[in-house]
């Protein structure tokens, strides 16, 4: 279960570095897939307000770069108190590195055509929560539009609290909402750090079934790693629909 791992020994500048110092191919992938997603869902802004989450978010901040031009609120949550204090650091302004993955989405007009700078723009929509995921159960409904990166596979070795990972994500969504969520395919866990974290076993048949259960408007894509990327996995599979 989420208690498995002390989730404040969670170092998110090493996950970063070893992650997402680089944008790596098969994330400009999901990037590109998840950026038209959007946008085909969001054809007009409207004067609508838009709510997202970004469940888990530890230190990837590109799905909430994903969410930026549909949301006036962008809440990031997260369980570890390091990766609580990484990410307030960067809602102020965020580090260089992360302009590639925003020049991925800027191939979509939506972001290109964002009238203030994305950095201004993510530090006024974001705010940063410590939270566990399971606690979203008692949120059923409230966000307009979520992400899910790597996180119900990646914190237990459960499949039953895989299982209800999932089914807290999607039900803190509005009915269709449009979401995102990636996966690390049969990962044997992984480090951040020192210290090695849990993960459950799960390929595109588990996480099909687990999303099935609350939507049938969903496509999954079974991204394999071209070279041993990330040692103890297999790969990703990247789902995304709506609610």
């Amino acid at each position: 279960m989420n208690s498995e791992a002390s989730w404040a020994a969670f170092d998110p500048h090493a996950y970063v570095d070893h992650n997402y110092r680089y944008i790596h191919t098969l994330d400009a992938e999901i990037l590109s897939i998840v950026r038209d997603h959007f946008g085909e869902h969001f054809p007009r802004r409207g004067d609508r307000p838009v709510t997202g989450i970004d469940v888990g978010a530890g230190g990837n901040l590109y799905p909430a770069l994903a969410m930026l031009p549909w949301c006036d609120e962008i809440t990031l949550l997260d369980r570890s108190s390091a990766n609580v204090r990484y990410l307030r650091d960067q809602a102020d302004s965020y580090d260089g590195h992360w302009d590639q993955f925003w020049h991925v989405l800027c191939k979509n007009e939506a972001y290109s055509a964002l009238d203030v700078d994305p950095r201004a723009r993510f530090r006024d929509a974001v705010s940063v929560q410590e939270g566990d995921i399971f606690d979203l159960a008692r949120h059923e409904g409230r966000w307009s539009m979520g992400t899910m990166f790597f996180v119900a596979e990646s914190i237990t070795s459960s499949r039953a609290d895989f299982d209800r990972g999932v089914e807290c994500f999607l039900r803190a969504l509005a009915p269709g909402a449009p979401f995102a969520a990636a996966f690390m395919a049969h990962s044997v866990g992984y480090c951040a750090g020192e210290y090695f974290f849990p993960a459950c076993n799960v390929g595109e048949p588990e996480v099909r079934a687990s999303l099935k259960r609350f939507t049938d408007a969903f496509r999954t894509v079974d991204l394999q790693f071209s070279s041993n990327l990330r040692e103890g996995q297999g790969g990703m599979i990247f789902a995304y629909g709506t609610r």
